[in-house]
C-alpha cells in the first residue's frame, strides 16, 4: 500500500496540546457511533491515514499490530489506531470511548469512537455528550438494527442536530444504489419524528477507502460530498444566547489578599466590570479580576477556563452557579427528564441517589417513570422500574434546589448523572426538559410553635427507632415490649408497625422491589413527621435494602435516628413463622419473599445488634434503654 505523505501538523500527545497547537482554527467535535462491527474504529483509521495523519513509527507499529492483532491478513488494519485496550484488540470490539485529534487545513477535529455493543452504551452516551455531529455507520449488509436506533435516539437526546449516516461496506454488496436508497428512506422515516437539522447520507467503504477523503469511481451514481468534505464544511449550531453560566469549581485563596471563584464557563461572554449574581443566595458583585493562566483577562467566553474576583466579598462556594443579575438563572428542586439507565441494577421510584448537575450535588430521586421508549418504534410503554439501557421519561425530586436549564438551552445544567450512594457507581445519566410546575408552587409554611417547643412540653426529645430484621425475627415484639417501657417512664411514644401501616397508608402498595422501596419511602416521612410532633416513633419493618434504610436516616437525619438489628437466623425464623409466611414461600404461593426469593441486605453497622435467639427479651429491653440513654 502507498504511503500517504505527513501532514505538516504533528500527532499531539493530549487534547490541549492539540488546542495550542490549532489555535485560530474552526473546531468540529464528532462522535462515531452504531452497531457492533459496522466498521466504526476502521473508518476513522481510514479517514487518518487518508487526510495525511499518521507518521513513519506509527505506520511502522501499526504494521506490526496488524500482523499480530488484525483482520484483514497482509493489509493493514485501520481499526488498530483506535483500538487501543488489550481487550479490545484480542476481540475485535470497542469497549471504551477511543478520542482522537487531527487537522486539515480547514479545520481541526476532535473525534470519539464509542462502542457498539449495548452493554457499552453508557460509553456512547459519554461521547456524545460534547460532539457537534453524529456519524453513525450502518453495516448495507444487515440495514438498520437496534442498536442502530437506539444510538440514533441518543444521539438527538443529546441534542446533536447533525447526522451522517455512513452506510459502510459497501464493497461488499458490489456498490448497489438501491441498496443505500433503501437503507436511507428507512432511516430518515425512523429518524423524522427525532428533529435533526440534517441527515446526510453517505455510501462508502471504510475499508477501501470509498468516499472517505476523495469521490469513489465505484459510485458514479452518487452525487453528495466525501465524508471528510462534509466534516470540513458542516456548521454546528451556534449557541448564541448572552445569558452567562460559571459553574464555581472550587474557591482560590492563594493568601489572604486574594478570593476567586474558579470554574469554566459553560455559556456566554463574561467581562470585566459586569455585575453577577450567586444564583442561589441572590448577592450581586461587579467582576474585579478575570484571572487566568499567563496573565489578566478583560473578557472570558465559553469555554475559557478562569478565576473570577468580584468587587466585594459574598457567600459561595463550589455547587454555586454565577449568572448575569440582569439574566437570572432558574433554580428547581423537581424536574421531568430524560433518563438513561445504565445499571445492572434496576432503577426503582422512590430510591435515593446522588445528582451531579454542573458542580452542584444533591440527594435525588425518581418519584415517577412517566413512560419508557421503545428505541425501535419510538412508542411510549408503561414501566415500574429501569434496567440496564432502558431509556424513559422520569419525574424526579432533589433535596434542595438546583440552579437548571432545559438540556436543549444548556448542556451544562440540563444534563446530570445519577451515582449510587453505596458502591459510588454512575447509574443513569439524564437531560432535563422542564421544571415541574409545582416545585413554585408549593413553599414551606413558617410554623409559630417548633419541634423544640414540642419537645419540652413533652419533657423528651423526638427520634426514630428503626427495627429491622427478617419477617419472624422479633421486631414487633422487642418494640411493643420496649413502647411499654417507655410508656411508664412517661414518654410520648407511638409505634408504626408493618403490617398495620399496610392495612392503610401503604394498602395500595404489594411486594415487589419497587413497592417495597416506597413503602419505605413513605413510612420514612411519616416517622419524620410524627418525630417534628416531639414522639419518640418506632418503627417495625423488614425494610430488606440498604439504600432505604440510608434514605431514611438521611431524611430522618442522623443524629435522631436509631438502627436497630434484630439478627434472627433465616432456620429459627421460619421454626416461628408466626404468620405462616415462611411455607407459602416455600410452596411457591408467596413471590418476593425477603430472605427466600427476595434479597434481605443486613446491615453493616448497625446503632445496636440484637442476637433475638440468643438473648432474653428482657435483656434487649435493657440494653435499648442504655443506648437511648446514652443518645
Amino acid at each position: 500500500m502507498a504511503r500517504a505523505p505527513k501532514h505538516s501538523v504533528g500527532t499531539p500527545n493530549s487534547i490541549e496540546e492539540f488546542l495550542a497547537q490549532q489555535q485560530g482554527q474552526d473546531l468540529l467535535r464528532l462522535i462515531t457511533c452504531g452497531s457492533v462491527d459496522d466498521g466504526k474504529s476502521t473508518l476513522i483509521g481510514r479517514l487518518l491515514w487518508q487526510s495525511h495523519q499518521i507518521f513513519d513509527d506509527q505506520l511502522a507499529a501499526l504494521q506490526a499490530d496488524s500482523k499480530k492483532h488484525g483482520t484483514q491478513g497482509n493489509d493493514i488494519d485501520f481499526a488498530l489506531l483506535v483500538d487501543g485496550l488489550a481487550a479490545e484488540r484480542e476481540q475485535g470490539i470497542t469497549i471504551d470511548v477511543a478520542y482522537r485529534y487531527f487537522a486539515t487545513p480547514k479545520r481541526k477535529f476532535i473525534v470519539a469512537d464509542t462502542p457498539g455493543h449495548e452493554q457499552y452504551t453508557r460509553n456512547m452516551v459519554t461521547g456524545a455528550s460534547t460532539a457537534d455531529v453524529a456519524v453513525l455507520l450502518v453495516d448495507a449488509r444487515s440495514g438498520l438494527l437496534t442498536q442502530t436506533r437506539r444510538h440514533a435516539y441518543l444521539v438527538a437526546m443529546m441534542g446533536i442536530r447533525h447526522v451522517v449516516l455512513a452506510v459502510n461496506k459497501m464493497d461488499l454488496v458490489g456498490y448497489k444504489t438501491d441498496v443505500h436508497q433503501q437503507i436511507q428512506q428507512a432511516f430518515e422515516a425512523f429518524a423524522a419524528p427525532l428533529g435533526f437539522a440534517s441527515i446526510t447520507a453517505i455510501p462508502v467503504s471504510a475499508l477501501k477507502g470509498d468516499n472517505i477523503t476523495e469521490r469513489s469511481a465505484q459510485t458514479a451514481w452518487y452525487a453528495g460530498p466525501t465524508l471528510l468534505g462534509y466534516l470540513e464544511t458542516v456548521l454546528p449550531h451556534a449557541d448564541m444566547s448572552e445569558k452567562l453560566i460559571l459553574p464555581v469549581q472550587w474557591v482560590a485563596r492563594p493568601n489572604a489578599d486574594f478570593r476567586g471563584f474558579a470554574g469554566t464557563i459553560a455559556r456566554g461572554q463574561l467581562r470585566v466590570g459586569d455585575e453577577v449574581r450567586v444564583t442561589a443566595s441572590g448577592q450581586v458583585a461587579k467582576v474585579a479580576e478575570i484571572v487566568r493562566l499567563g496573565g489578566n483577562l478583560p473578557a472570558a467566553q465559553a469555554g475559557d477556563a478562569v478565576t473570577v474576583r468580584l468587587d466585594r466579598e459574598v457567600d459561595a462556594s463550589r455547587g454555586d452557579v454565577l449568572g448575569h443579575s440582569q439574566h437570572p438563572l432558574q433554580m428547581t428542586d423537581q424536574f421531568e427528564a430524560t433518563v438513561v439507565w445504565m445499571h445492572a441494577e434496576p432503577g426503582l421510584p422512590g430510591r435515593s441517589y446522588e445528582i451531579k448537575l454542573a458542580t452542584q450535588s444533591a440527594s435525588a430521586s425518581i418519584t415517577a417513570i412517566k413512560h419508557a421508549i421503545d428505541v425501535n418504534t419510538l412508542a411510549h410503554e408503561a414501566a415500574t422500574a429501569l434496567g440496564l439501557n432502558d431509556i424513559a421519561v422520569c419525574k424526579l425530586a432533589c433535596s434542595k434546589p438546583l440552579v437548571f436549564a432545559p438540556y436543549a438551552e444548556s448542556k451544562a445544567l440540563g444534563g446530570f448523572i445519577l451515582i449510587d450512594k453505596f458502591n459510588h457507581a454512575t447509574v443513569a445519566a439524564g437531560m432535563i426538559s422542564h421544571s415541574l410546575r409545582r416545585s413554585q408552587n408549593v413553599h414551606k409554611q413558617a410554623l409559630s410553635i417548633a419541634r423544640e417547643d414540642r419537645e419540652q412540653l413533652n419533657g423528651h426529645k423526638g427520634r426514630v427507632i428503626w427495627f429491622t430484621g427478617l419477617s419472624g425475627s422479633g421486631k414487633s415484639t422487642i418494640a411493643n415490649a420496649l413502647e411499654k417501657e417507655l410508656h411508664a417512664q412517661g414518654k410520648r411514644t407511638y409505634i408504626l408497625d408493618g403490617d398495620n401501616v399496610r392495612q392503610g397508608l401503604n394498602r395500595d402498595l404489594g411486594f415487589t422491589d419497587a413497592d417495597r422501596v416506597e413503602n419505605i419511602r413513605r413510612v420514612a416521612e411519616v416517622a419524620k413527621l410524627m418525630m417534628d410532633a416531639g414522639l419518640i416513633v418506632l418503627t417495625a419493618f423488614i425494610s430488606p435494602f440498604r439504600q432505604e434504610r440510608e434514605m431514611a436516616r438521611e431524611l430522618i437525619g442522623a443524629d435522631n435516628f436509631v438502627e436497630v438489628f434484630v439478627d434472627t437466623p433465616l432456620d429459627v425464623c421460619e421454626q416461628r413463622d408466626p404468620k405462616g409466611l415462611y411455607k407459602k414461600a416455600r410452596s411457591g404461593l408467596l413471590p418476593n419473599m425477603s430472605g427466600i426469593s427476595s434479597p434481605y441486605e443486613a446491615p453493616l453497622a448497625p446503632d445496636l445488634h440484637i442476637g433475638a435467639a440468643t438473648e432474653s427479651l428482657q435483656e434487649s429491653i435493657v440494653r435499648l434503654g442504655a443506648l437511648l440513654q446514652s443518645a
